[in-house]
């Protein structure tokens, strides 16, 4: 599945840009650099530098997902999505090595965070819009 369908499977009505917010609040707000943070302190330091850095993208898996994120907050998501827990974690799991990859074309993070500014060309390249 292409992460544009993924990313709109996640947003419902409101299309990739509202599974772009899915992801974010699944990850508590805290942009970009909360994300990969939150999945490196979960063990998965190593799949987080490949889709920072230039190279192949390591996958994780739904469970990996389940396991960095606050329960409680992926049931919420699974709620207001009308997908199952292990659903959301699914998609987010495929979701996050390209966008990860596609937020850090120069192999680091970028000055502007394209989840936290919503900075309209931050946000069109990173949906390929």
């Amino acid at each position: 599945m292409a992460l544009q369908d993924t990313l709109s499977q996640l947003g419902g009505a409101q299309g990739k840009e509202g599974g772009l917010d899915t992801i974010h609040t699944l990850f508590g707000n805290k942009g970009l650099q909360g994300i990969t943070s939150q999945m490196s302190d979960h063990g998965m330091d190593q799949q987080v530098q490949s889709w920072v850095g230039r190279g192949d993208n390591e996958p994780v898996s739904g469970t990996q997902v389940q396991q960095a994120v606050d329960p409680a907050k992926l049931q919420q998501v699974a709620q207001h999505t009308g997908m199952s827990p292990e659903d959301v974690s699914d998609h987010v799991a495929r979701a996050l090595p390209s966008i990860v990859d596609e937020a850090t074309p120069d192999g680091q993070m970028p000055s502007q965070d394209p989840l936290t500014s919503k900075s309209p060309s931050l946000l069109k390249r990173l949906l390929k819009m």
